[in-house]
């Protein structure tokens, strides 16, 4: 009898450890997007949709970029196809002159190429993180994939802080038709984030650096940049991180009121080589913080 009453305890205890619900889970809406959620509400959205039918369906899926939501999990607070400056969309990555076999396509703007979701090679959740990694294809219009990226985000929440989200977002640019040049200018190129387009029109965009007397158009290598904004009665918060192995020379734009920032290399890339980029982004509600709390992010990004 004994025997059997332990049997079933721990049949049950086996049944029961199988249906807890990790907190965080990743969710995929086919030719779509995926969707991340924390504790049923989602916190971010990577725009996987791809549809060259039209004009515009290609203009509305022509590249790969994530939505980060408020903290109710209610809408983005990151910005997508249409208003001002439809190419930048929430956090994403490109190079306005991507050159190659002596041409040059533009994967800022999209003109001559377009980022191709292809597949999720690995995803991961648990109660502390989401980890999730794609393939992308950066192919030009007439059919040759020129990058393979393979690019991983994690996310996460921050307990008990001004912000309410992390965002790892570490990429792998592949060449595969031949060397790759990535060029542009700051303000075409890199890794960026743009705020709801909302912030074009309140033009509430304001900017933080690491020091005093910091002048983003001309100092290079920045560790990195916070800036806060407000969509309509909230004040949020944006800390974008460079890692130190990104490429030397990279330049922030950080001064624009609708609220576009991000940084940028000129980098190249021999052919069947990969270049690997780790940025981090921190999101928060409220009022900016001081720089300390910043440097303190970026100290723990880094292992510094």
């Amino acid at each position: 009898m004994k025997n059997t009453i332990k049997s079933l305890l721990i049949t049950l205890i086996i049944f029961l450890s199988g249906n807890v619900q990790a907190a965080f889970e990743v969710k995929e809406i086919p030719e779509k997007h995926i969707d991340v959620k924390y504790e049923g509400k989602v916190i971010a959205r990577v725009m996987t949709a791809y549809d060259d039918s039209t004009k515009e369906t290609r203009h509305e899926t022509y590249k790969v970029y994530t939505h980060v939501y408020d903290r109710d999990g209610l809408k983005p607070i990151t910005k997508g196809a249409g208003g001002q400056f439809t190419h930048h969309r929430g956090i994403f990555i490109g190079w306005s002159k991507t050159k190659f076999s002596g041409k040059s396509v533009d994967s800022w703007h999209m003109k001559g190429c377009d980022q191709v979701y292809k597949k999720i090679i690995k995803s991961n959740v648990d109660d502390n993180s989401a980890s999730l990694t794609i393939l992308i294809e950066w192919v030009t219009s007439d059919g040759v994939v020129f990058i393979s990226e393979e690019r991983t985000q994690v996310f996460q929440i921050v307990e008990g802080s001004e912000a309410f989200l992390e965002v790892d977002f570490n990429t792998e640019l592949k060449a595969l038709a031949a060397d790759i040049e990535l060029n542009g200018d700051p303000e075409h190129a890199g890794c960026q984030f743009r705020p709801s387009n909302e912030v074009s029109k309140n033009k509430s965009a304001k900017y933080l650096f690491h020091k005093e007397e910091v002048d983003p158009k001309k100092d290079r290598d920045l560790p990195w940049v916070a800036e806060s904004f407000k969509i309509a009665d909230q004040m949020y918060f944006a800390q974008h991180m460079s890692h130190p192995t990104i490429p030397k020379g990279n330049i922030y734009s950080a001064y624009r009121d609708y609220g576009r920032f991000g940084a940028y290399f000129v980098s190249k890339i021999s052919k069947n080589e990969s270049l690997k980029l780790n940025y981090k982004f921190v999101i928060g509600n409220g009022e900016m913080p001081d720089r300390n709390y910043f440097n303190s992010r970026y100290k723990a990004f880094t292992n510094q």
